[in-house]
C-alpha cells in the first residue's frame, strides 16, 4: 500500500532560543533532511514549515522533492500543522513525523507502516518505558482525517490517544541510538553531534 510522509517542521524551538531546529546540522545534514531520508519511498514527502535553503549534500535525500506547506498562522501548534499537511496527502497511509529526529531510519518507518497496515487506525512508536511517541507513526488517512475534522483540542495525544493506535516497540542493538531521540535543546543537539561523528560521511 503506497504512503505519504508528513514532517512537522513549524515548531517555535523554545528550548533551543528560537534557533531553525529542524535546519541545524547533524552529522553533515540538517536534522529535516535526516528525517527525510527516512521515508524514500514515500509518494508524497509534506514538509509543514518554512522552505529552506537546501545544502549541497542534501541535494540527492527526499528532501530535494518535497513539497511545503504552512499552518495558519504559522507557529500556531502542532493540529493547525498536521491540518495543513492532511490536506496535501494523497496516499491511504502517511507517515507523521517531527523535524528533530537524527537517528530514526526508512527500517523504523517501514515496522511502523506494516503494523498501520494491519490496524484499525495506525500504529505509533514507543520509548523503552513504553510512552508513545506522537510525533513517529503511521496512520490510515481516512481514519485520522475523521477524527481531526471533529477534533477542537490542541494537543496531539489529544487526538491521536482516543485512536488507539497500535503500539510498535524497537529493539535498539548495542551501540545504535534509539529513533525516538529528539534533539529539543542544545544539550540534545550535542548529544547528537557526538553520536553522529563516526556516521558523518554520507
Amino acid at each position: 500500500m503506497p504512503y505519504d510522509a508528513v514532517i512537522l517542521a513549524g515548531g517555535r524551538a523554545a528550548r533551543l532560543g528560537g534557533a531553525d531546529k529542524p535546519g541545524a546540522p547533524v552529522g553533515g545534514l540538517p536534522l529535516i533532511a535526516r528525517v527525510a531520508a527516512a521515508v524514500p519511498d514515500a509518494g508524497r514527502l509534506i514538509v509543514v514549515g518554512p522552505p529552506r535553503p537546501l545544502p549541497e549534500r542534501a541535494a540527492g535525500t527526499p528532501l530535494a522533492r518535497a513539497v511545503f506547506t504552512r499552518e495558519d498562522p504559522p507557529g500556531s501548534g502542532p493540529i493547525p500543522a498536521l491540518r495543513a499537511g492532511l490536506a496535501q496527502v494523497r496516499a491511504e497511509l502517511l507517515a507523521l513525523l517531527a523535524a528533530d529526529l537524527p537517528f530514526l531510519t526508512a527500517g523504523h518507518v517501514a515496522l511502523l507502516l506494516e503494523r498501520a497496515r494491519r490496524a484499525r487506525a495506525g500504529a505509533v512508536l514507543t520509548d523503552e518505558a513504553g510512552g508513545e511517541q506522537w510525533l513517529i507513526g503511521a496512520w490510515r488517512t481516512g481514519v485520522l482525517a475523521a477524527a481531526l475534522g471533529r477534533y477542537r483540542g490542541t494537543s496531539l495525544r489529544g487526538l491521536l490517544g482516543p485512536l488507539g493506535p497500535d503500539p510498535v516497540r524497537i529493539a535498539v542493538p548495542e551501540g545504535e541510538r534509539p529513533p525516538w531521540f529528539d534533539c529539543d535543546t542544545p544539550d540534545d543537539l550535542a548529544r547528537a553531534r557526538r553520536w553522529a561523528e563516526p556516521a558523518s560521511r554520507w
